[in-house]
C-alpha cells in the first residue's frame, strides 16, 4: 500500500518526483543559457559556428527520447531507465564543467570535453524525458483521477519554476563571479552539474515508496514493422492482384485490421507534424540568436541595476505561467462567446502566425541595434581613424586628397576606408609631415599622431572594432608619457610600456568608474582618475598624458555604446511565447485526443521529433545562409508564413476522429496486439494527455 501524504490521497512518492523535476529542469536550462556564450567568450567561436553547435545539441536532445522511450518499455523500466540515464546525465555536466576550467589542457582539450559533455548530457536529458512525467502517474491508484490531473499542473509548475529561476541564476554566476581572471563559466556549469546530483539523489531516496510498474513493450516497433510489412508487399505484388483502398492493407494477412487501421490514423496526424519543424526552428533561436542580439543592446535599467544578455531567455518561463491561465480562463472562452468555432488545429495556425510576428519584430529591433556596429572594410582596403595625441591642432591629407582638420585629444567622427599602402601628409603650424604605412587587409587602425620635437611622428595601432561578445564595454590605453604606467580598472592591471604605447583591449564590467588608481612605475606616484560612465558595447581608449606636475586621462571613444535598450526584445518574446501557447499546448493535447490508447508513445516520439527537425533547419540557415542577421530573421518569419499556409490547407482538409468508436468497432477484434499491448493500461490516454500539458518537457 503506497504512503499517502497526510490527510490527501496524493502518494508521499510525487514528492520526490517533483523536485527532481525542478532540478533536472533547472540543471538543463541553466547550462543552456549560458551555453551560446561560452562558445563566443570562452571557445572563441564565431557567432555562425557557436549557433550551431549550440542547435545541434537541442536537436539532440529531442532525438535521443525514442531511444529512452524503447528501454524504459521494453526493457528496464520507467524507474531504471531513470536512474541509469541520470547516471548519464551528472557524468556529463561533470564533464562539461570540468572542459570550462582554463587550467585543464589547451583549447583542443576544451572543446573535446565540452563536445563529450553536451553529448552524454543530450543522451540523459533525452532519455529520461518521457519517463519521468508517466512514472508520476504511475504513482497515482485508477480511482484518484483528479489527484493525478492536479499532479500533472504541480508537474508543469515545476518545470517552468526550474527554467525561470535557472536563467536568472547561472548568468550571474557566470559573470559576477570571477575565476581563473575571467567570467566563471565552470561555476556556471558547475552549479548546474550539482543541482542534478540533488535530483539524482531525491529521486533514488523515494526508491522504498515508488510504485513500479514493469517494462510493458513498445508500440513503436510494432508499428515499424508492420508498415515495412506492407510496403514490402505492396512492392512484391503483382499487376493482377486486387487493390487496395489503402497501401497499409497489404500487411492484413499479418497484423489485425485494428492494428492497421490505428497505424492510418496515426500516419494522417504524423502527416500534419510535416510543417511543424519550422516553429521550432524559431521558437529555439530564444537561446541563441536572440542571445546575441541582447549582447549588442543596452542592458541596464536605471543606474544601478542591468541585466546579462543570457538573462532575457527568463521571459519565456515567466510568460508562460502568466499566459496559460489567461489564455484558458479568458482569452478561449470569449473567442467562444462570439461564436467563432476556434478548432485545435486553427490554434496552432495562429501560434505560427504570432512566432512569424516575433521574427519581424526582431528584424525591427536587429535593423536598429547594428547601426552601432562598425562594419569591417572591403577586401583590399583597411579603416582608419586618427588620434592626435601631439599637443597641438593638426590637419591630415588623405589619399583622396581630402583635408581634416583634427583637434588635440579630439574624439573621432569614426572610421574612414582608406588604401592598404598609406602615404598621408600630417600638418600643423611647423609644416607638413610625411607619415606613410602600410596596413592589414580589412583590419581597422589607429593612426597615433604625436610630437618629437618641432615634428611631427605618425605609429599605427591596430584596433578590436567588434564589440564584446558579451555586451561588456572594452577598453585600453595609450602611454604618452617617458615611464611605465600602470592603472587597475576592475580587478585587473593594465600595464602600459612609455613611449605613446597602447595597452591590449580588455573588458571590464558595466558601470561608473570614478576612482581608478593609476600608478608611474619609475616615480611610484599615484593618482586616482575619473573615467565615468563605461557602456555597455562601446570601445574606450583612454590617453595618458601629462597635466602640470601630474597626469590627466582623456577619454575617447572607438565604438559607439549599444543604444538600442534589451526591453526593446519584450514585444518579440511576448509575441512568441503567445505563439507557443497556442501552438505547443494544444498541439500535444489535439494529437493524443485524435490517436488510439496504445498509440500516445508513437505520437509523443513524432512530436518530439519535430523539435529536433527544427533545429537541424537552424543549424543548417547558420552555416549554410551567410546572411546579415536581420536578413535571416526575416527569411524564417517568411518561411513560417509559407509554411503556415501549407499547414492550414491540411487542417481545413482534415477530419476529426474519436478513438473511442475504435473500440466499439473492434471490440470483437481477439487477435488485436501482442500479450504487452493488451496489458496497457486504459488510464494511459489520460496521462499521455496530461503530460501535454508542459510544453517544456
Amino acid at each position: 500500500m503506497a504512503r499517502k501524504l497526510c490527510g490527501t490521497n496524493y502518494p508521499t512518492s510525487i514528492c520526490f518526483i517533483v523536485v527532481n523535476e525542478f532540478c533536472e529542469r533547472f540543471s538543463y536550462y541553466g547550462m543552456k543559457a549560458v551555453l551560446t556564450l561560452y562558445f563566443l567568450s570562452y571557445l572563441h567561436w564565431d557567432e555562425d559556428l557557436s549557433t550551431a553547435v549550440y542547435h545541434a545539441f537541442s536537436s539532440l536532445c529531442y532525438f535521443t527520447p525514442i531511444l529512452g522511450a524503447i528501454i524504459a518499455d521494453s526493457w528496464l523500466g520507467k524507474f531504471k531507465t531513470i536512474i541509469y540515464l541520470s547516471i548519464v546525465y551528472v557524468i556529463g555536466h561533470v564533464v562539461k564543467s570540468v572542459g570550462a576550467i582554463p587550467t585543464v589542457g589547451d583549447t583542443n582539450v576544451h572543446i573535446a570535453l565540452s563536445m563529450t559533455g553536451l553529448i552524454l548530457i543530450a543522451i540523459g536529458t533525452g532519455g529520461i524525458k518521457p519517463c519521468v512525467a508517466a512514472f508520476g502517474g504511475d504513482q497515482f491508484d485508477e480511482e484518484n483521477v483528479k489527484e493525478r490531473q492536479k499532479f500533472f499542473s504541480v508537474f508543469y509548475m515545476s518545470i517552468n519554476a526550474g527554467s525561470f529561476l535557472s536563467t536568472i541564476i547561472t548568468p550571474i554566476l557566470r559573470s559576477d563571479v570571477q575565476c581563473f581572471g575571467d567570467d566563471c563559466y565552470a561555476l556556471a556549469f558547475g552549479v548546474p552539474a550539482a543541482l542534478m546530483v540533488v535530483a539524482l539523489v531525491v529521486f533514488i531516496g523515494g526508491s522504498g515508496m515508488y510504485k513500479r510498474n514493469p517494462p510493458q513493450g513498445n508500440m513503436l516497433p510494432q508499428v515499424c514493422k508492420c508498415i515495412g510489412y506492407a510496403i514490402k508487399n505492396r512492392w512484391r505484388s503483382s499487376k493482377h492482384e486486387t487493390k487496395r483502398k489503402h497501401w497499409l492493407d497489404w500487411a492484413e494477412d499479418k497484423y489485425s485490421k485494428r492494428l492497421i487501421q490505428e497505424i492510418k490514423m496515426v500516419l494522417r496526424v504524423l502527416a500534419l507534424y510535416i510543417p511543424l519543424p519550422m516553429f521550432w526552428a524559431l521558437f529555439d533561436q530564444q537561446g541563441s540568436r536572440w542571445t546575441l542580439q541582447a549582447t549588442r543592446m543596452n542592458l541596464a535599467f536605471g543606474s544601478s541595476f542591468s541585466i546579462e544578455p543570457d538573462q532575457m531567455q527568463m521571459l519565456n518561463a515567466l510568460l508562460i505561467l502568466v499566459f496559460v491561465p489567461i489564455f484558458d480562463l479568458i482569452i478561449y472562452p470569449l473567442i467562444g462567446c462570439c461564436k467563432i468555432n476556434v478548432t485545435p488545429l486553427r490554434k496552432m495556425a495562429s501560434g505560427m502566425i504570432f512566432a512569424a510576428l516575433a521574427f519581424g519584430a526582431a528584424t525591427l529591433v536587429e535593423i536598429n541595434v547594428v547601426k552601432t556596429v562598425v562594419d569591417p572594410a572591403p577586401a583590399q582596403n583597411a579603416l582608419l581613424q586618427v588620434l592626435n595625441v601631439a599637443g597641438r591642432d593638426i590637419t591630415v591629407t588623405l589619399p583622396n586628397q581630402n583635408t581634416e582638420s583634427i583637434q588635440s585629444l579630439q574624439d573621432p567622427a569614426g572610421y574612414v576606408t582608406v588604401p592598404l599602402q598609406l602615404d598621408l601628409q600630417i600638418g600643423s603650424n611647423g609644416g607638413n609631415f610625411p607619415c606613410v604605412q602600410t596596413l592589414n587587409e580589412t583590419s581597422a587602425n589607429s593612426l597615433i599622431v604625436y610630437s618629437e620635437g618641432t615634428q611631427l611622428k605618425c605609429k599605427l595601432v591596430e584596433d578590436h572594432i567588434e564589440k564584446s561578445r558579451d555586451g561588456k564595454p572594452l577598453l585600453r590605453f595609450l602611454n604618452t608619457l617617458s615611464e611605465d604606467v600602470k592603472a587597475f580598472v576592475d580587478k585587473k592591471d593594465f600595464n602600459v610600456s612609455a613611449g605613446f604605447t597602447m595597452s591590449k583591449n580588455e573588458t571590464v564590467s558595466r558601470g561608473v568608474y570614478s576612482n581608478v588608481q593609476l600608478c608611474l612605475e619609475t616615480s611610484g606616484s599615484c593618482s586616482n582618475q575619473d573615467l565615468g560612465l563605461l557602456d555597455f558595447g562601446a570601445a574606450y581608449t583612454f590617453v595618458i598624458s601629462k597635466e602640470g606636475t601630474g597626469v590627466k586621462v582623456s577619454k575617447i571613444e572607438d565604438v559607439e555604446a549599444n543604444n538600442v535598450h534589451v526591453a526593446w526584445q519584450i514585444p518579440q518574446y511576448v509575441l512568441l511565447t503567445a505563439g507557443e501557447v497556442m501552438f505547443s499546448i494544444t498541439g500535444l493535447e489535439f494529437s493524443y485526443s485524435q490517436s488510439p490508447a496504445n498509440m500516445k508513445s508513437v505520437l509523443q516520439a513524432g512530436w518530439l521529433l519535430t523539435v529536433a527537425f527544427g533545429n537541424v533547419i537552424v543549424l543548417i540557415v547558420a552555416e549554410g545562409a551567410g546572411l546579415e542577421q536581420w536578413k535571416e530573421f526575416l527569411l524564417f518569419a517568411a518561411l513560417l508564413l509559407a509554411v503556415c499556409i501549407i499547414f492550414s490547407i491540411q487542417a481545413f482538409l482534415y477530419t476529426y476522429v474519436d478513438p473511442e468508436q475504435m473500440n466499439k468497432v473492434y471490440q470483437d477484434d481477439v487477435n488485436y496486439g501482442s500479450t504487452e499491448e493488451k496489458k496497457r493500461r486504459p488510464s494511459d490516454s489520460l496521462q499521455m494527455k496530461e503530460k501535454g500539458k508542459s510544453t517544456k518537457l
